[in-house]
């Protein structure tokens, strides 16, 4: 009978808590839908975070992986990491004892595919051997890369992804031994590879911008026989005994080892530097997963403390109704059951529709991500609900249930089996509105302003990338890259100068084509055109004819460029002059600085007629032609840094188009110019230097954010203005009594009035400044990502302030007015 009674006392408070929501449906659906908004945004937002970070990475004890970076001072502040020459990586890879496996891959990603439909382009990686052992991922199919496959004697050899099984040799058991002829950009021809294995379907490696092809690092090269030329990034697994300290140490003595060595190639002292793979794997996307996700979280507390503030004034209301239940016999145990019943109920329907909006949620910040970011993000792809999401929407929604049950238990002791039924309530909402009202109100302002001043920080800092001087004219700019494809050279002719030879000549015949176009003003091309995702390799500096200690310990990347890239870019010449088409069809040993480069180099001498070096000091000399100002060569987020430009000399090669201001892009007149000069040429597609840069990775994280928090912090203005209304609108009517008295003993209205508004707005007030001094101390976790705008920026503080004291004077001035209009007679007839 025991158990029976307790199973109908479940029922009758679950009966009557429907019948008690469905009676008052403004406070049921309030109830519902505020706690509903934070559960979905918290929910959508850890969804990405699990992807990203606490997903386990498709690799064996991924723990145990590391990047391993050596650079110079300079380099490593200015990018965080630097590249490694071939030869330098095969000297770490034998002398270590701290890593069981280390592998490298080369940073110049891209094949070109010979096919029976004509070349195509293909994502792929050169990799050491040993790479993915070193990884822990063993192939669906075949055999890992072995030391053999590096030897230039040996067949070339050719991993696939398992999307290219698939679509390539639609997925047949026999594609073990099937070749491919694969051709690097930068390499001397193309190779039939053949095809020795087949990896798992769900590995992925997101610095290879999911790459199909995985084929060997193979000498000799021109650059993988030289120690000065730096294309490689390393991975390593450290031995289950060895710590990040320990390979720390041992990498700095085998760097200097190195430097003792071969001191033409590592003069300056080299920074030994090792970061978690996940670390390099997710970039700059962890922090700002956990920015987004903690404005959701504050954005739940606003809507917790939102919900508190609403079920005091609820609970003060139902204050007659707990007396006469306590008078009646009811017990605190039981008054606890009925409104814990009561809280389930709603928590329920928070959590159905909190989930089905996290659902819409997570899709929506799907769409965010371009394909782009996709291609170097693949573990987003897998974001959706598991058992990780499962149990965190579960603690999130046991949360909004605790705030749903706890807080009526803080009055239901305050509401005496007499006091209850004599006050009526009378004088309670007052006490209650400054006792627990107040401190919630300032609490939800608070964490507004902080979403605020996030949001408003993000904002200038996206509009100052945006809007970053990038040292030349973007508008009516275009951009094309062109790969020559398979180009049959004959015996012996086949080599790396020759395929340059050619690659000139074209690059120069197409670029006298184009000027033809009608709306074509010029055309420039280079190596590598301004705005790219990432430097290009790094190389010393080196002044001729001055002393080895007056050397600058710096490096900067060098581009090959024609001799109409300047003019074409509209950069601005500061000394000397442009390459001359002599300079580039000759190949003569000029050289062209930027102004950072003269400032560093020639701080008090003019640099023009001097002679520099890359390389190191035994390099061919250049002589110095001219100096040209700053240019965003790589991230518009990127500090000036030394950077040098020569003749153009490569195979492939992408252009700069220069249009007329008043002419449509002749998108089809240029591919087919092209197709004209190479015929099987890949060419890229055709964008806006302007596109370019908006579809940089840092400008689109930085949009996402700007954007993710920008919406928190509307949401969160709007929670807090709404509940500082409630707090006040329903304090004015519980004392409707009292400010009746005020009146009748000759209070004005505009004095009743400014009562209102003067309690109403030191709550703001103090809100406001609470938030600002979190809000200081919170920008310190995102000054990372802010591009030139300061963490604690005084305008963003007091616009954020300003924004949400005029919003609380608006959701004030109507209770405030509504107090000023009460009628004595009506509010003491009851006295």
């Amino acid at each position: 009978m025991r158990y029976t009674s307790v199973f109908e006392q479940r029922l009758q408070d679950l009966r009557f808590a429907i019948r008690q929501l469905v009676k008052y449906r403004g406070y049921g659906a309030a109830a519902a839908i505020v706690p509903a908004l934070g559960i979905a945004a918290s929910v959508a937002l850890f969804g990405f975070v699990d992807a990203a970070m606490i997903k386990p990475l498709p690799y064996r004890e991924p723990s145990r992986l590391v990047t391993m970076f050596g650079t110079t001072p300079d380099l490593a502040a200015r990018q965080g990491r630097g590249q490694v020459s071939y030869l330098d990586f095969r000297d770490w890879r034998e002398r270590t004892r701290t890593f069981s496996s280390i592998a490298a891959y080369d940073v110049r990603a891209g094949f070109i595919v010979t096919t029976a439909a004509g070349p195509e382009r293909a994502a792929g990686l050169r990799v050491t051997s040993g790479f993915f052992r070193t990884l822990g991922v063993t192939p669906l199919m075949g055999r890992d890369l072995g030391p053999e496959d590096e030897e230039s004697t040996a067949p070339p050899a050719v991993l696939i992804s398992h999307s290219a099984w698939q679509r390539r040799f639609g997925g047949s058991p026999e594609v073990l031994g099937k070749t491919l002829t694969l051709q690097s950009p930068w390499l001397a021809g193309a190779e039939p590879h053949v095809v020795i294995g087949v990896l798992p379907a769900d590995f992925h490696f997101p610095m290879a911008a999911q790459a199909e092809l995985w084929a060997p690092i193979r000498g000799p090269q021109a650059c993988w026989d030289v120690r000065s030329c730096r294309s490689l990034e390393a991975v390593g697994r450290l031995t289950d005994t060895a710590s990040m300290d320990a390979a720390t140490a041992e990498m700095i003595s085998i760097l200097e080892q190195l430097r003792r060595e071969f001191p033409d190639h590592h003069r300056y002292a080299e920074v030994a530097k090792l970061v978690p793979l996940r670390d390099v794997m997710l970039g700059g996307i962890g922090r700002i997963l956990l920015i987004l996700l903690a404005g959701s979280l504050l954005l739940l507390v606003i809507a917790c403390t939102n919900l508190a503030s609403l079920l005091l004034a609820r609970t003060d209301s139902r204050a007659r109704e707990i007396a006469v239940r306590s008078a009646l016999g009811a017990s605190f145990r039981r008054l606890v059951l009925q409104f814990a019943t009561e809280a389930c109920v709603v928590a329920t329907a928070a959590a159905s529709l909190g989930l089905f909006l996290a659902v819409l949620g997570m899709r929506f910040l799907a769409s965010l991500l371009t394909a782009d970011m996709i291609t170097r993000m693949p573990y987003f792809q897998g974001v959706g609900f598991n058992s990780r999401l499962a149990l965190f929407a579960i603690v999130v929604t046991a949360a909004v249930a605790s705030v749903l049950t706890l807080t009526p238990l803080t009055r239901i002791p305050a509401f005496g089996r007499l006091s209850g039924l004599e006050e009526d309530g009378r004088g309670i909402a007052g006490t209650t509105w400054r006792r627990l009202g107040a401190p919630l109100v300032v609490a939800q302002l608070a964490v507004a302003v902080v979403l605020l001043v996030g949001a408003g920080l993000l904002g200038r800092s996206l509009y100052r990338l945006i809007n970053v001087d990038v040292g030349f004219t973007l508008q009516h700019l275009a951009a094309v890259s062109v790969s020559p494809g398979s180009v049959r050279v004959s015996g012996a002719d086949d080599t790396a100068e020759t395929r340059a030879r050619l690659g000139v000549a074209a690059a120069r015949q197409i670029a006298d084509r184009l000027s033809i176009v009608p709306g074509v003003q010029s055309v420039g091309y280079a190596d590598l055109l301004p705005l790219s995702a990432g430097l290009a390799p790094a190389s010393m500096f080196w002044v001729a004819g001055r002393a080895e200690e007056r050397q600058l310990q710096e490096s900067g990347p060098v581009r090959r460029v024609s001799a109409n890239y300047f003019s074409t870019l509209q950069v601005r010449l500061v000394r000397g002059r442009y390459f001359s088409e002599e300079d580039v069809s000759a190949g003569r040993l000029v050289i062209i600085l930027n102004e950072f480069s003269a400032r560093r180099y020639f701080p008090e001498q003019d640099p023009i007629g001097q002679s520099i070096s890359f390389g190191g000091p035994t390099s061919p000399k250049r002589e110095i032609v001219g100096i040209v100002s700053d240019i965003k060569d790589g991230p518009p987020e990127f500090p000036s840094h030394p950077s040098a430009y020569v003749p153009f000399d490569q195979p492939a090669f992408s252009l700069a188009i220069r249009m007329s201001p008043s002419t449509p892009m002749p998108s089809a007149a240029i591919r087919s110019a092209i197709g004209e000069i190479l015929p099987n040429a890949l060419i890229g597609e055709l964008t806006t230097m302007a596109e370019r840069a908006n579809r940089l990775p840092s400008t689109s994280l930085h949009r996402s954010t700007a954007w993710l928090v920008g919406g928190f912090a509307v949401v969160a203005c709007v929670l807090s203005v709404v509940g500082l209304y409630g707090v006040v609108a329903y304090s004015v009517s519980r004392r409707t009594r009292e400010i009746g008295v005020r009146i009748a003993l000759g209070a004005e209205h505009r004095v009743v009035s400014r009562m209102v508004l003067r309690e109403a707005l030191r709550l703001a007030g103090s809100g406001i400044l609470l938030g600002a001094v979190c809000a200081v101390m919170a920008a310190r976790l995102i000054r990372d990502m802010l591009f030139d705008v300061p963490a604690w920026d005084p305008l963003t503080l007091v616009s954020a302030g300003a924004i949400l004291f005029a919003s609380a004077l608006l959701a004030s001035y109507v209770p405030a007015r509504r107090a000023a209009s009460v009628d004595p007679v009506e509010a003491l007839r009851g006295e």
